[in-house]
């Protein structure tokens, strides 16, 4: 009996593992079935990452497009600029050229003649001309003495007791100082009252 048990015993182990390699069958069987499955959605999947990528690509592409441009723009304007200050000159120049006309012209008829007051009339109005000019081009001189001692258009060279103007006032200039459209050139060198 012992044998039959046996027998039934292993009959039953063998249907166990049967029963398992069924289950496992059977479990091996929808997972490819899932898997095919989802190859349907992997296929619909691959037509929107490569037109993710294809917009990424034109992207980059932009990208490369407008760094291009920005660097030729920025070349262009840095040549334009160097330019500009190498030929800012000219047209003060082109109008000074008339003044250095007449300065050779004054020292050329100065040698031909001995009259010295003829010579200054002619310096002098040569100097209001150039004057003239230097002001058409916004360079004004500084009104300084009697006002306030200001460090942003003066240089204080000395203080002076004085008893006709107040502390802090500028009593005299010793040299001019000049603005250019606004913005101070050259501070003017002064005495201030202490």
């Amino acid at each position: 009996m012992s044998t039959n048990k046996e027998t039934f015993n292993e009959q039953q182990e063998q249907a166990e593992i049967t029963n398992e390699e069924l289950d496992a069958t059977a479990q091996a069987a929808d997972v490819i079935d899932e898997v095919e499955v989802e190859e349907p959605l992997a296929e619909e999947v691959d037509p929107r990452i490569a037109a993710l990528q294809k917009q990424a690509d034109d992207n980059h592409q932009r990208l490369l497009r407008v760094q291009a441009d920005y660097d030729n723009f920025r070349r262009r304007t840095q040549k334009e600029k160097e330019e500009l200050a190498q030929y800012a000159s000219m047209k003060l120049i082109t109008e000074l050229l008339p003044i250095i006309d007449n300065f050779e012209r004054a020292v050329s008829a100065s040698k031909d003649s001995d009259d010295k007051d003829s010579f200054i009339k002619g310096v002098d109005m040569i100097f209001r001309q150039f004057d003239q000019l230097l002001q058409q081009e916004g360079l004004k001189p500084m009104e300084t003495v009697g006002q306030p001692f200001n460090p942003d258009f003066h240089q204080a060279i000395m203080q002076v007791e004085s008893e006709e103007y107040e502390e802090g006032i500028v009593v005299e200039e010793i040299q001019k100082g000049y603005t250019l459209k606004e913005k101070v050139l050259r501070p003017a060198m002064v005495k201030v009252s202490g």
